[in-house]
């Protein structure tokens, strides 16, 4: 794994310390870490973003994305914890909460073609894969429709108890694209399973986060930090059960980097909590 910072971080750092860099603000986004049961061990679904992409071209993340305005929608249908409880959880408002709870399972069905709803707060879809499913998909991603429009047509709602709250990290304020992005972890519902490939990514796969912790120390598989902080720290767990379990006791507190300049030049960039995770270069 290579601690050096990223090759246009250290100048927007040092012009954000001389103060001539405003820090962009950041887009409210969500992503959800899906786990299942592999044998006696866990694994979760990790998806590589193409290298066209803007914002990490060839990382390997979650399914998630930006929160979109109308995932706030008041008329959502939406069974468990209410926005309120949602609210309370992760920090911010009510509408909020909505918006980023609906964004996280909106954007798990459009990049992995799991879908946490059902048509009632005791049951879920049990097969999503048909070309309906597909069609909706892409109405979705191209923002033809709303998920609340698409809950609502086929007379479903959003199981917000199928979610457990995990992180919140903030992009760093020297990035060019910024999100403040908040983390839940997920089981695929019994009949469900992962669909293709999606167009923002070029490959998919499910693997330990043993595993996938060891090909990024490696170098194989290039992660932002949150990615692999929040691998590392699912290795604790034995089952997805557990993993979600224990989601309910996290403290959900911004994680935001640091950077520091020494006098020879060096630039450091930490992460509160996460030392593993620092980043060093020069100016």
């Amino acid at each position: 794994m290579s601690d050096r910072l990223p090759p246009s971080w250290a100048d927007r750092i040092a012009a954000q310390a001389r103060g001539e860099l405003t820090p962009v603000t950041p887009r409210r986004a969500a992503t959800v870490v899906l786990l299942r049961a592999h044998g006696e061990a866990v694994e979760a679904y990790l998806l590589r973003r193409r290298t066209s992409m803007a914002f990490a071209g060839g990382a390997y993340a979650y399914p998630g994305g930006a929160v979109d305005p109308r995932d706030s929608a008041p008329g959502l249908g939406w069974a468990g914890p209410d926005p309120e409880a949602w609210g309370e959880r992760l920090g911010v408002s009510a509408d909020e909460a909505r918006a980023v709870v609906c964004g996280a399972v909106r954007e798990t069905f459009e990049e992995s073609g799991v879908l946490l709803a059902g048509p009632d707060a005791a049951s879920v879809v049990a097969d999503v894969s048909g070309e309906e499913w597909r069609a909706a998909r892409a109405a979705l991603e191209a923002h033809e429709l709303s998920f609340g429009e698409f809950l609502a047509s086929r007379g479903l709602v959003l199981r917000s108890d199928l979610l457990g709250a995990w992180s919140r990290w903030i992009t760093p304020e020297f990035e060019e694209r910024r999100y403040d992005t908040w983390f839940f972890v997920a089981t695929v519902p019994d009949g469900q399973r992962t669909a293709e490939v999606p167009g923002e990514a070029d490959r998919v796969l499910w693997i330990s986060p043993e595993e996938a912790a060891a090909h990024h120390a490696a170098g194989e598989f290039f992660m932002l930090p949150p990615t692999i902080a929040t691998l590392r720290e699912l290795t604790a767990f034995t089952t997805p059960d557990a993993a979600l379990a224990a989601a309910k006791a996290r403290p959900i507190d911004p994680v935001l980097a640091r950077a520091a300049i020494a006098d020879d030049g060096e630039v450091v960039v930490t992460w509160p909590g996460y030392p593993g995770l620092a980043l060093r270069g020069h100016l």
